[in-house]
């Protein structure tokens, strides 16, 4: 087990008192700098600050040895984390996240379960990882792109979405085959992707 802890004062008191531990390994540092590379195959299970949930969440699902999360974080991230198309919570977390894994709320955890008590409910969250993505992207950094700019004009239609990152937006939806009249949260995982791919070719044309 390997444990990272940021506050000093409380990292050397938990060197102390789990010396006894000798399958603990206790660091002192950031987990958001910390390098994960070394660890060989790991899943992670934590109670996460929530005010670094989606950085740490990103960093840890760029790690090619990372299998499975299995964390407590807000309850509006992990339902966003876990919604799926046409939820009023699905956005770029969402699409993100599940372009990687796939993620599933197990349950609620209520603000009085905590002293001292939170402003927040929270949720314990898990996601797996896949192995491979899901879906075909050639361009992950466009596919990031694409999604970030659909989403950047929430209520207004796929098509002003996009218009920001090409000058045919229309063209680049027909030939993804999406309806432009529609909203960004209507669109799939699959649909986002096509949108990605039909950029790829015009610009290579």
């Amino acid at each position: 087990m390997v444990a990272i802890e940021a506050d000093r004062r409380l990292y050397e008191k938990l060197k102390e008192e789990l010396a006894g531990y000798g399958k603990l390994k206790l660091f002192h540092g950031d987990a958001l700098k910390f390098d994960y590379s070394g660890l060989g195959e790991f899943k992670v299970v934590a109670n996460i600050p929530y005010h670094i949930t989606t950085p740490l969440l990103f960093k840890l699902l760029e790690q090619k040895n990372l299998n499975s999360m299995t964390l407590t974080i807000q309850k509006e991230v992990a339902e966003r984390i876990a919604a799926g198309p046409g939820s009023k919570t699905y956005g770029v977390l969402s699409i993100m996240v599940q372009y990687r894994a796939k993620p599933e709320l197990k349950f609620i955890i209520p603000a009085g379960a905590f002293r001292p008590v939170p402003k927040v409910d929270s949720a314990c969250i898990r996601i797996d990882v896949y192995e491979r993505p899901p879906i075909r992207v050639k361009d992950e950094a466009l596919f990031s792109r694409v999604v970030r700019a659909a989403f950047s004009q929430r209520r207004k239609t796929i098509l002003n979405g996009i218009k920001p990152i090409t000058d045919e937006p229309g063209k680049i939806l027909e030939m993804a085959g999406i309806d432009p009249k529609r909203r960004p949260e209507t669109l799939s995982l699959q649909e986002f992707a096509c949108l990605a791919e039909a950029l790829t070719y015009t610009r290579r044309t």
